[in-house]
């Protein structure tokens, strides 16, 4: 995802200037490092659900003050340093963003994505 690029084309649409105040971004990254214990990580392998974060996006549009929600998840075989989960939410105020953001994060990392790592021999 061209996060620069996807903003742009928010912002063209006719009741993007009524509705929005703020954008979060997330930006997932592949660390080279395990979250259990540290070990290096030498790739990740991983496989998103993409019926399941449809399904989750359009819970999370129905929230008060929800403009827009995009999400993007990469698959196959990645590496530390690699992109691997875009989340952008739109939407009027912080107090109605952030916590959107934070709980669609969430569940998408727990209900819709399965990742292995693969670590240094």
């Amino acid at each position: 995802m061209d996060i620069t690029k996807t903003i742009q084309e928010l912002k063209k649409r006719s009741d993007f200037t009524n509705n929005v105040g703020m954008i979060l971004i997330h930006n997932g990254v592949v660390r080279h490092w395990s979250r259990q214990d540290r070990s290096e990580v030498t790739a990740i392998e991983v496989r998103p659900d993409l019926t399941k974060i449809e399904s989750l996006r359009q819970e999370y549009l129905k929230q008060p003050g929800i403009f827009e929600i995009l999400v993007e998840a990469k698959s196959g075989r990645l590496l530390p340093g690699d992109d691997l989960l875009f989340i952008i939410v739109a939407g009027d105020i912080r107090e109605n963003i952030k916590p959107v953001l934070a709980a669609l994060l969430d569940r998408i990392k727990s209900e819709a994505v399965y990742k292995k790592e693969i670590f240094a021999a």
